[in-house]
């Protein structure tokens, strides 16, 4: 006869600290995305994070949850009732994974996978935010969010997380979010830059970090953040937590490593915008694979994702879009190497749940032979194509109804005091003059002052700038 319900305390405060490590990703994205930016679009890049944390947080609340990880329907969400808002589940059987035979599951409180799946979904849709830094509607940017949301990020952690085509009839592997948090942003990012189109005078004029120290905060909260990400997403305390923390280091410090090498080689100078965004990538290189790989593994793909997505961020340059923060290069290029990783190097010797729990077979360097890639790279098609495609269409209609980019004059002039009547920073000289510090910010510039600027000119060449994130 099964025993009582009873709650696993180590499991239930791993994955609660893990949730406030995760929460926490969000505002370090909003300094590292607002640290790349320029000083007078600054607040408008971090007020698309905290905007994400308030309108999502509600919508798994309410519905997203239930979508995401509610009784399969049909391959493609859950049930939308499973998990409503007007519920409550506070009885001592409402326990995550809880069945007849072993009414305990792993012991952890509903309500406890509910917040850390909720975390997940709002940096997933902060995520793209850089892509579209400087000329995007505060308006539109919240109605993309939530209908992007809605119909791309719930049904997706459903057909990779929560029963869905993915993970339960493909059998691909993503053991933190390669397939469902970065290569689903990026493919969004991607097709919303692609809409709003390029800032004005990109690529043409510079447009650098404003602030490194800011980046270099951003990074580090990220990567302190994402142990929870990564380790939390065991969702127990064992042998498998363990392995994915420190594969998550290793791989972080590998790529920061990789990254700055390449800048070595073409530069001759390292730098500390390369060196966060280095640990950026190897960290979302090793989020599909940091429980399903050994380490030394995680040190080659950590090198390797940080060469990749160095040399990535300058296909913006070379095919036309205008993704301001790399969020193209980084996220959507790191998430697809993380993910094919799995393909050529997971193996069942450091978790049998590859086979046991999820189906999937070993990479090919560990005899699998290729039928792990090619369900890695078919899991990565359908969400590149279904992220894409939905993220585009909601970026067109906003555009042509609300409006999603902002005037001209109004990019010109700080889309800071345009969208929300604030600046980043208080520079006004103390006594008289004609701009001050604000003129050299680049915040609030009047063209009534005679310029002893050079004029421009009609190149199209680009400035090179470390902008990467």
């Amino acid at each position: 006869m099964p025993e009582a319900p009873t709650i696993d305390g180590a499991n239930t405060t791993w994955l609660l600290v893990s949730t406030a490590l995760v929460l926490l990703m969000t505002p370090g994205l909003a300094l590292f995305y607002g640290g790349l930016n320029r000083a007078k679009g600054v607040l408008n890049m971090m007020m698309m994070s905290f905007s994400a944390i308030g309108l999502i947080s509600v919508l798994w609340w309410f519905y997203g949850f239930s979508v995401a990880f509610g009784t399969d329907v049909n391959g493609f969400w859950g049930d939308p009732g499973a998990y409503l808002g007007t519920k409550t589940f506070l009885a001592e059987t409402d326990l995550w994974g809880a069945t007849a035979e072993n009414p305990s599951g792993i012991g952890i409180p509903l309500y406890v996978f509910m917040a850390f799946q909720m975390v997940f979904a709002v940096i997933t849709v902060a995520l793209i935010s850089g892509a579209i830094a400087d000329r995007a509607k505060f308006a539109g940017w919240l109605l993309f969010a939530f209908g992007w949301a809605t119909l791309v990020y719930f049904p997706v952690a459903h057909w990779v997380w929560g029963g869905g085509i993915i993970g339960a009839d493909i059998h691909a592997l993503d053991f933190a979010g390669g397939t469902a948090v970065h290569i689903n942003a990026g493919a969004a990012a991607l097709a919303v830059a692609l809409v709003l189109g390029k800032r004005l005078g990109w690529p043409r004029e510079g447009m650098k970090p404003h602030n490194i120290p800011l980046v270099a905060l951003g990074a580090g909260l990220l990567w302190f953040g994402w142990f929870g990400f990564n380790a939390g997403s065991e969702l127990t305390v064992d042998s498998v937590a363990g392995l994915a923390f420190i594969n998550t280091q290793l791989a972080t410090a590998a790529a920061v490593l990789g990254w700055i090498a390449v800048e070595w080689i073409k530069d001759r100078k390292p730098t500390m915008v390369g060196a966060s965004s280095g640990a950026v990538a190897g960290l979302v290189a090793i989020t599909p694979a940091c429980g399903f790989i050994a380490p030394w593994a995680s040190v080659l793909l950590g090198i390797v994702a940080g060469v990749v997505c160095a040399l990535a961020v300058s296909l913006k340059y070379k095919l036309g879009y205008d993704d301001s923060l790399d969020v193209v290069g980084v996220h959507f290029v790191g998430g697809w190497i993380g993910s094919l990783w799995l393909g050529l190097f997971a193996t069942n010797s450091v978790n049998a749940a590859i086979s046991d729990v999820v189906g999937a077979s070993d990479g090919l360097f560990y005899g699998g032979g290729v039928t792990q890639l090619g369900r890695q790279a078919l899991a990565g098609v359908i969400v590149t194509a279904w992220s894409f495609g939905i993220a585009w269409v909601l970026a067109f209609v906003i555009e042509k109804t609300i409006g999603f980019r902002v005037k001209n004059e109004a990019e010109v002039e700080g889309i800071d005091i345009a969208e929300h009547a604030e600046s980043s920073y208080d520079l006004s000289p103390a006594g008289g003059g004609t701009g001050g510090a604000f003129a050299m910010a680049g915040i609030g510039t009047s063209s009534g002052a005679p310029s002893t600027a050079a004029p421009e000119t009609d190149s199209t060449e680009p400035v090179s700038a470390k902008v990467a994130g």
